[in-house]
């Protein structure tokens, strides 16, 4: 088996049709890291909430409807001059004026009419709206330095051309929503373009070339480049502003009673935020639907569909539900209680295969969990190192919690059935069984106890039965190959730990162990050479875990003292 590169897939999942996975789920980040970055109200990624691209769109308007006055005053200015006399100039600039100020107006007028909220027509349309000003400010800051240099001696001076790039500059600062660092990149543009300009005429035009050597034009010159840059740097900065506190409005206004304090991960639904009840005092975590993905109905129906089946578990060893809300704007969240500890899979990855008392301790936890599910008719679907917490509750450490039952599905049911296409591939690949693999539509409970072999065989080797490089070869495996014996790369697995791992990993369905409760009895016979109980655990833990994990959850049990 080649060493896989792609360990990360230990934390994704999958749902799409055969053939068109995506295996490119957003990675975890740490979730003691004081992230407070709200992914809920970004107004520049390649997707955009309904109420980010609405806001978009009514900004534009406000910049374009703005501009079309400013253009439309100084076009009148012109015509006046040129009906009294005052200028005869019917030149590039004149008619460049002209075809501003109406492309100006045609867009004023379409954002004013139009409903129209696809991403892709909202950025055009903000390149049109900021683009053409920008095009005419390069033609007049050419025009006016050659004028400039054309000038008798003695009546040359260096032209004032930025007021019109600092009004750009701060009008897209000011009304169009941004990252700091998308609006860092196109300010940066724009500043850069009066020196272009500078630059452009200095090698066409001997005259400005020679005027340049006056040394009080060079002074001039870098007064107005340095105006530019402060320019530039003080609306980047004045986005950032903003940006945070249309963050922290969001926050305040969307999720109400509920106060986000940190992100403590992300995953193919949502973002989920260690949160505090502002009257109860209690911690918690809040799980929020990714906005990109919120003008998907089968992807909101999906997130509903785990409120449901998560809220009808009562098993302690199953993530408990506290409330569920849906905001004015569409915003999907359920609030569930905050659970201190590791998952499996950052167990494994940081102190490496688990000791076979400590599998059966935790496996026989999350076999009684799923026993519950399954009773009520719930496959899981999702059972992976990631979904598996090992944390501290009611006083004890190592209690086993089953999350996200986001790919819960009933084993019989038909009001749901558009939820997961016909033949679609759900799961994770490193630890889905082969029904999954295949697409097969013959999904029930034994499915679950396919995917608990592969995690147990993760635990006691430290990796996957199948460690392809490419998830297309992970799944072709499942569907077709042997797995290897784990004693193989762990001696000191017992006999009959292995044997019931392999049971578990038998590729037809009525070949393996039937039911959760079987699995848990039979993980209660492997016979051990020690004990692993909640004091071994909390021994382990004392000596163990990872310090920035203890700090959060420490902060977590002192916001619910307080």
């Amino acid at each position: 088996m080649a060493k896989s590169e792609w360990k990360p897939g230990l934390e994704e999942t999958i749902e799409s049709p055969p053939l068109r996975a995506s295996f490119n789920s957003p990675p975890t980040p740490d979730p003691a890291s004081p992230q407070r970055h709200m992914a809920l109200v970004e107004g520049s990624g390649p997707e955009l909430s309904q109420e980010m691209r609405s806001l978009l769109r009514d900004r534009l308007r406000t910049v374009a409807i703005l501009l079309f006055l400013l253009f439309a005053v100084f076009l009148v200015r012109s015509f006046w001059q040129l009906a009294t006399g005052a200028s005869s100039q019917f030149g590039p600039v004149f008619y460049a004026h002209i075809t501003v100020t109406a492309v100006l107006a045609l867009m004023a007028q379409r954002l004013c009419t139009g409903c129209d909220l696809v991403v892709n027509r909202l950025r055009l349309s903000e390149l049109t709206i900021i683009g053409s000003p920008a095009a005419f400010f390069l033609l007049l800051t050419y025009h006016n330095l050659l004028a400039c240099a054309a000038m008798p001696d003695g009546h040359s001076h260096v032209p004032r051309v930025i007021g019109g790039w600092i009004l750009l500059i701060f009008c897209y600062a000011l009304f169009v929503p941004n990252t700091w660092q998308r609006a860092a990149v196109v300010l940066s543009l724009i500043g850069i373009a009066p020196t272009f300009v500078w630059g452009l005429a200095y090698l066409r035009s001997e005259q400005f070339a020679n005027l340049t050597a006056v040394p009080g034009f060079r002074g001039e010159f870098f007064e107005q480049f340095l105006i530019i840059i402060l320019s530039v740097f003080t609306a980047t900065v004045g986005v950032h502003t903003i940006g945070s506190l249309r963050k922290e409005a969001f926050v305040a206004r969307q999720l109400g009673q509920y106060r986000l304090r940190e992100m403590l991960g992300s995953g193919g639904m949502g973002e989920v935020y260690l949160a505090e009840h502002q009257m109860m005092k209690r911690p918690c975590a809040i799980k929020v639907i990714r906005p990109e993905k919120a003008g998907n109905p089968q992807v909101l129906a999906r997130f509903e569909r785990e409120v449901r089946a998560t809220a009808k578990l009562s098993h302690w060893n199953s993530i408990e539900i506290y409330d569920y809300g849906r905001t004015d704007d569409g915003t999907f969240y359920y609030v569930m209680e905050f659970l201190p500890g590791h998952n499996i899979g950052e167990l494994v990855d940081d102190y490496g295969p688990m000791p076979s008392e400590r599998i059966v301790h935790l496996m026989g936890q999350v076999c009684d969990a799923l026993a519950e599910a399954h009773s009520q008719g719930l496959v899981h679907r999702d059972i992976k190192p990631a979904n598996i917490f090992c944390a501290y509750r009611g006083g004890h450490f190592d209690v086993a919690k089953l999350l996200d039952f986001g790919l819960a599905k009933p084993i019989a049911e038909t009001q749901d059935v558009e939820l997961t296409q016909e033949g679609a591939i759900t799961g994770s690949p490193l630890f889905m069984s082969p029904e999954q693999a295949t697409g097969s539509g013959e999904v029930d409970a034994r499915s679950d106890i396919y995917s608990l072999g592969a995690l147990m065989f993760y635990m006691a080797t430290g990796q996957p039965p199948f460690n392809y490089n490419k998830p297309i070869q992970v799944m072709v495996a499942h569907a077709s190959e042997p797995p290897q014996s784990p004693r193989k790369i762990t001696p000191d697995i017992p006999l009959e730990l292995e044997e019931i791992i392999l049971r578990c990993l038998e590729k037809k369905p009525e070949n393996r162990i039937q039911e959760a409760t079987t699995l848990r009895d039979l993980l209660a016979q492997v016979p051990s050479k020690h004990t692993w109980s909640h004091i071994q655990a909390a021994e382990w833990w004392q000596s163990h875990g990872c310090p920035k994990r203890k700090a959060l959850a420490a902060a977590a049990i002192e916001m619910a003292a307080v």
